[in-house]
């Protein structure tokens, strides 16, 4: 997540300084700002979807190792 923000930052760096280069400064700037906002946007849909997959299949994980628990109990207490 930091190397997102720390990416972000450096595009709105290179491009807050390319843009004050070129006359229509302001027109560049609402173009960066838009297309930085769009970006950040795709980002955190993209993190929010990861999070939710992690979560997901740790969930899933922790069904299995129920389930094999409970397989491993009834297997040592069945030969007793």
């Amino acid at each position: 997540m930091k190397k997102l923000f720390l990416s972000l930052a450096a595009l709105a760096l290179v491009a807050s300084v390319y843009s004050c280069r070129d006359t229509k400064t302001e027109e560049n700037a609402e173009e960066t700002a838009e297309t930085m906002m769009d970006n950040a946007e795709e980002s955190i849909e993209e993190a929010g979807d990861a999070v939710e997959e992690a979560a997901e299949e740790t969930g899933d994980a922790i069904e299995n190792a129920a389930d094999e628990t409970e397989e491993a109990v009834k297997d040592a207490t069945d030969g007793q």
